[in-house]
Parts: structure tokens; sequence; C-alpha cells
């Protein structure tokens, strides 16, 4: 088998993880201009800084030991199999690199005999890349559970960011789906990856030159719709993860019906992709905008309403808080009205220092107000026509979403939609 054929089987087993975004596309070069494209094994992630990176996202092999019920590499699932030697994976990262297709190394891979036995392949790979080559570009590992910490420590020291797939949201569906793992033995190198981070920027502090370890954090991903959790039980993991092991994203992955088992959801169920944007929305709201997950659901209300986002079912459901003066209104507060987010906040805190804003000044700021002028006054007075009514507000922002126009407070039915252009990007961009 070629390195083509390996990187074709491999980037393709690698498209499941969702770590990363979108997928890379092919265009030929042509007489006259300069570069080509290949789609295989390209994806695009995001800096801190907003930056676009492209990525080579690849398996180190789709060999597994493992028989997990959802996964399309499982021991008895029947698909092609390869396996990269270290030399290979390695020189194909910088054949890419060289080329500008990419920026970095997304690595992950199934477990090869034993864990101890793949982190060894992943590390040699690094080696090669960070040692021999001098490749100071970016490189996202997976840590495989299971392995000795010595191994997950070094790796740490050669990635920039390193992340465990927590996989499913309960240990009862990890050992009804995945007999072979183990909670503990998932959440063991979190914790080890969360103390490395620490130690290192302590070391830091007293040896400018010391090395740093995984100094981009860690992340995780879990499946959602393949269990029967609830989306309050699903967002309260995700608040715990953040707290205990500070991790710089969760991502979800709506579970795509790739394998048949009597388990797991019918081949032809469609994937869960509401529910996930929904999961996405609150997870801006965890992190950004001072939620707790208790606040976004609860026991009574376990489940994210379908036509509204996360933001604005919570101000529908705590009306009394509402109208607030932006004038006056604490920036806290104001993180809480829809359609004001992290940047429109600040923004609107800055200028009242110079005098009072009405909603010329916020629609300047590009202060979402088709929500916002259900839950804001500007000088004691909100828009003309508009009052601070849940009803109202209800049928409007339906009807600004293009989801309301057959709607009505009496009975009625309605089909469910898919995320909008705007949903994506305030999901993307947290101006929600």
């Amino acid at each position: 088998m070629d390195i083509y054929e390996k990187l074709t089987i491999l980037a393709d087993a690698a498209k499941y993880d969702v770590a990363c975004t979108s997928s890379g596309a092919d265009r030929r070069g042509k007489r006259g201009q300069l570069g080509n494209a290949a789609s295989i094994g390209c994806c695009h992630s995001f800096a801190a800084d907003g930056r676009c990176i492209s990525l080579l996202k690849v398996l180190m092999s789709n060999v597994c030991v493992y028989d997990c019920k959802y996964c399309i590499n499982r021991r008895s699932n029947d698909v092609p199999r390869a396996i990269f030697t270290p030399r290979e994976l390695a020189d194909l990262t910088m054949a890419f690199y060289r080329r500008n297709y990419i920026e970095g190394l997304f690595l992950s891979s199934a477990v090869v005999k034993s864990p101890d036995h793949t982190c060894e392949l992943m590390l040699r790979t690094l080696r090669i890349l960070r040692e021999e080559y001098g490749f100071r570009g970016y490189i996202h590992a997976k840590a495989i559970p299971g392995a000795d910490p010595i191994l997950i420590r070094q790796i740490g020291m050669m990635a920039d960011r390193m992340s465990v797939n927590i996989e499913l949201p309960s240990e009862q569906s990890l050992q009804k789906l995945a007999p072979d793992k183990q909670r503990s033995a998932i959440l063991l190198p979190m914790g080890q990856i969360r103390d490395g981070i620490v130690q290192s920027k302590h070391e830091l502090v007293r040896y400018k030159h010391t090395p740093k370890f995984s100094p981009a954090g860690q992340s995780t991903q879990m499946i959602i719709g393949a269990t029967p959790e609830s989306d309050y039980q699903i967002l309260r993991l995700t608040s715990a993860l953040y707290q205990k092991y500070s991790l710089k994203r969760v991502f979800f992955s709506a579970y795509v019906p790739v394998v048949q088992h009597s388990d797991l959801p019918a081949v032809d169920t469609k994937p869960p992709l509401l529910r996930e944007h929904r999961l996405y929305q609150a997870d801006w709201l965890l992190r950004f905008y001072g939620f707790s997950a208790e606040e976004i659901l609860d026991e009574h209300n376990p489940y994210f309403d379908p036509y509204l986002d996360p933001k604005c079912n919570w101000a529908l459901r705590h009306i009394d808080q509402f109208p607030v003066e932006v004038n006056r209104a604490s920036y806290e507060m104001l993180l809480r009205v829809p359609g004001i987010g992290v940047n429109g906040a600040r923004k609107i805190v800055t200028a009242r220092r110079a005098g009072q804003l009405d909603f010329e000044d916020l629609k300047k700021m590009r202060i979402v107000l088709k929500r916002a002028q259900y839950f804001l006054t500007c000088k004691g007075r909100m828009m003309q026509g508009v009052g601070c009514d849940p009803r109202m507000a209800l049928r409007g922002l339906l009807q600004n979403e293009g989801k309301g126009q057959a709607f009505s407070l009496g009975a009625q039915q309605m089909s469910l939609f898919a995320p909008t252009a705007e949903d994506t990007y305030q999901c993307l961009t947290g101006q929600i």
C-alpha cells in the first residue's frame, strides 16, 4: 500500500473528530496560475486571535484493539485498515507544509496493540518533526487513555495542544457502548495534562527558557445523540469539565450513524445537528457570558427549546429582570440581554462614559436590536411600538428568525429547522 492510499484511508477515518472544523477542497493547478489544493486530510482550525489555520488532520492508524459499538474503526467492523510509520507521517507533514497546504498537524489514532504502543508511535513522529526537521508549526495531539504518564508527558512537551476524548456523557453509556474503555482511564490523563500545564507555567516564571508543556491547553469531545442523556446532563458535565480540568474547549459531535447495532440509533436516523448547535450556543454562555448550567436548563426543563436559542429562552423565562436601562446596567447584566454579545457589551460600557446612549447609537455599534429591543430601554424609554411583554417578545423573536410566519399564540404545528447562517455566525463569534 503506497502512502497516498494510506492517507486516503486515515484522513477519511479522522473526519469524525470535530476538534477541528471544515474539510478542505480539491483544486487542480492551472497553467499560468500558482498552486493547487488537495482535500485529503486538510481541515481548518482557529487560533485564539481569530486566524484560520490549515491543518493536516489524520490518524496514525485505524487498526484498533477496541470494539466500541459507535465507532467505524471498531475491531469487528470490516473496513480498509492502514498504519503510518512515524517516518512516513513526518515526511508527509513536511511535504504538505513546504507546498503551503498546511500550517500544522492534528494527530490522533486508533489504539494499535496497546495505548503505550500507540503513544510511542505518535511520539516518534513528533520527535522527527520537532528535532530532526526543526518544525515549529502548530501540532494538536490526542492523548491515548491508559498510556503511561511518562509518554503523555513527553507528547505534551512536543505538542501545542492536547486533548482526550471523553466520548460519551455518562459512565453507564460508556460501559454499554464502549466496554473496553473506563471513565477513570479517560479522566486520569485529563488531570495529568491540567497539572502539567500549571507546572509548566510556574517553571516559566523561574526559568525563562524552560520547555513548555501543551502551551495551547487541552480540549475534549463528546458524542451527542447516541445515548439517552438529556441536554441538562450534558451541559452540567460540560460545566464540570471546564471547572475541574481547565479545558480550553469542549466539542460536541452529533452522532452520525455509520455502523448498525441494536444499542444504537438506526442507520437512517438523521444526526441531531440542531441539538449540537444549541449545545455550542450554551457553551458560549458558560464560557463568556457568566451563565451556569443550572440557569440555562434544569431538571424541570432538561432540553433546549427547538425554536429559540438558549439566551433568548432564558430571557423570556426571566422577563421580570427586564427591561434593563442601557445607560446604567452593569456589564454582567448587559451580557444577559439577547442580541448583545461580549464585544457589544464592552462597546456600550465604554461609549456611555462620554454621554447617554440611544437606540441609534446601539445600531451604530451593531447591536442586534431585532432581539435586544424587547429587553432594553434607552434614557428610560423602549423602542417605539415595543413593550416588555413575553408574548410580544416571543412572537417577535420567532418572526425575526424567519421561523414564525405561521406563529400564533393558540394551537399550532411548526416544523423543525436547520440553523440559519446568522445562527452559525453567532455560534462562531459568541455574539448572541
